[in-house]
């Protein structure tokens, strides 16, 4: 086999083990967690350290659907989104937004905590542990059936409030500001009696295993699951199917970091303040459930006194210029992988050249033309290499012909034309392969950006995260493949040269699930490449006839 043949050939086939590989997650069924453990049986690794027994009720799992089912609501509404607020446990139980909109149903709001109106359990929880304190599961007092943020109203805030069985009393605040995915929730503790109280505050998600919105057969998939911060271990995801078997890393103890819940696009978070000691834990509960939270100690409350602890709670979109200005490391959650240090200024480069033009379609189309420049002298010296190789496959093909029964004479042969006419087989892949890290760190911009969400380009491409509607872009794409197929040197190996030939339209048939923001950016590649390729081909053979 040609060398110059080989990384075309691993193309194909990793294509192929791609195309399998969504096939078996496509048909693969979510995680399901086992049957609840006994509270005793969750210590280890549960996250609660030192909290006594008597107290980690509070946190341990429970199912409660009817009296959810039964419990008051109040509405909140802010010029953000529309929550729920449940009587059982004082939490939101319900979000959507009023700026993002459902994927396949515009004319409906996308729901980020789900009671299961919308197919999925996704809420927050937030209580106090301590002998006979309120927690998610205690009825708290609503203050009203609904509140608005109204017009030149900066902040709104909903006081819940809930009687301790040792006579203190607890208030939850929920305030909303203007503006802002942020919700402060704080804990308000005032002994009335006569003994000190020892309370700590815990704030936690309870979501299913499932992803936020389908995908497409062959479609993208995307990282689902709580994730932790600290400054000593950095940004960790943590994996449902880890959570199931036991295996799931994570710090236990940390006197920083934050606790998210990251999902395509999306994502909700804890963010308390630096400096105090915080204890994570993860765990599956009944019902196909996981539950992952945090607590904070309030310490010792004397008889007379109060305390307060209060946490933000982020709950929006995976904006890069926002997250990283909320808490360290925040911005890690639009996690470009492996090649994030290109990932990172491609981003910036596409966000500056959105704002010239206003469409994040046709900064795709520019941002793809100013690689194609940085990148220009390599693929010349490839498509050069690729030009000498094209004139030489009749040679080549002559010695098939010849020593076609002798690999060894053959590859003699090809080795001594090459000296001859001084061709590196390798010339056309090598200078690609050093911008396959640029291409990869592009693909995960346009792919993990909540920018292209819905965003629209032109004509029938009205939002760059979703399939091409009529499938235009992937096969125009592949038509593209195609052209540059027939510019580039036929392989002697008629094998080779089918493999070579089936590659369009495998990509052609993986790409039609593909966001076309995406596609577009292909497409765009092989277009100024097509350009390229034909002019300096043009300019060697100009220059060859005017010998």
């Amino acid at each position: 086999m040609e060398q110059r043949r080989l990384i075309p050939l691993l193309v194909f086939l990793f294509s192929l083990v791609m195309l399998w590989e969504a096939w078996l997650r496509h048909n693969q069924p979510p995680p399901q967690p086992q049957a609840e453990r006994p509270a005793a049986t969750q210590q280890q690794g549960a996250g609660l350290g030192e909290v006594p027994q008597s107290q980690r009720a509070a946190v341990a799992p429970a199912s409660g659907a009817l009296e959810e089912a039964q419990a008051r609501r109040m509405v909140v509404e802010t010029d953000r989104f529309t929550a729920e607020i449940s009587e059982r446990g004082g939490d939101i139980v319900f979000l959507s937004f009023k700026d993002y909109a459902a994927r396949e149903d515009r004319g409906k709001p996308f729901v980020l905590f789900d009671d299961g109106r919308a197919g999925h359990v996704y809420r927050v929880q937030s209580g106090l542990i301590g002998a006979g304190l309120p927690n998610h599961r205690s009825h708290w007092q609503l203050p009203a059936e609904a509140v608005r943020l109204a017009p030149g109203q900066d902040v709104l805030e909903v006081r819940l409030t809930a009687q301790a069985d040792n006579g203190a009393l607890v208030t939850k605040v929920l305030r909303f500001k203007r503006g802002d995915y942020l919700v402060e929730v704080r804990h308000e503790l005032a002994n009335a009696g006569t003994e000190p109280i020892e309370a700590s505050a815990y704030y936690q998600f309870l979501r299913d295993g499932l992803p936020a919105e389908e995908h497409s057969l062959f479609g993208v998939r995307t990282f689902t699951g709580p994730a932790i911060y600290t400054a000593e271990s950095k940004y960790k995801k943590i994996n449902f199917e880890d959570v199931l078997e036991g295996k799931a890393e994570f710090p236990r103890l940390a006197q920083d970091g934050w606790l998210a819940m990251v999902q395509h696009y999306f994502v909700a978070a804890w963010l308390p303040e630096e400096g105090v000691q915080r204890e994570f834990y993860v765990r599956p509960v009944e019902g196909g459930l996981f539950q992952t939270g945090m607590i904070l100690p309030l310490g010792s409350i004397a008889p007379g006194e109060a305390k307060e602890g209060a946490v933000r709670l982020y709950a929006g979109p995976q904006t890069q210029s926002v997250l990283g200005s909320l808490a360290p490391g925040f911005d890690l959650v639009v996690d470009y992988g492996w090649f994030t240090v290109i990932a990172a200024p491609l981003f910036w480069v596409l966000a500056w050249l959105h704002k010239l033009t206003g469409n994040w379609g046709w900064a795709i189309v520019l941002v793809t033309v100013l690689l194609k420049a940085a990148f220009f002298p390599l693929s010349a010296a490839s498509y050069r290499s690729m030009a000498k190789m094209r004139a030489l496959t009749p040679r080549l093909q002559r010695l098939k012909e010849l020593y076609g029964d002798d690999k060894a004479r053959m590859q003699q042969e090809m080795m001594r034309i090459y000296q001859e006419e001084k061709v590196n087989p390798l010339g056309g892949c090598l200078p690609n392969l050093v911008q396959i890290p640029v291409f990869i760190a592009h693909n995960g911009v346009l792919l993990n950006s909540v920018e292209m969400r819905q965003a629209p380009w032109i004509l029938w491409i009205q939002d760059l995260s979703m399939r091409d509607p009529y499938f235009v872009l992937p096969i125009l794409m592949g038509a593209s493949m195609l052209v540059q197929m027939k510019l580039n040197p036929q392989p002697v190996d008629p094998m080779q040269a089918k493999l070579m030939l089936a590659m369009p339209i495998v990509f052609t048939v993986m790409f039609l699930w593909f966001p076309s923001g995406l596609v577009l950016y292909w497409l765009t590649n092989n277009v100024l490449s097509i350009a390229q390729q034909w002019w300096i081909t043009r300019q060697m053979e100009v220059g060859k006839a005017g010998k």
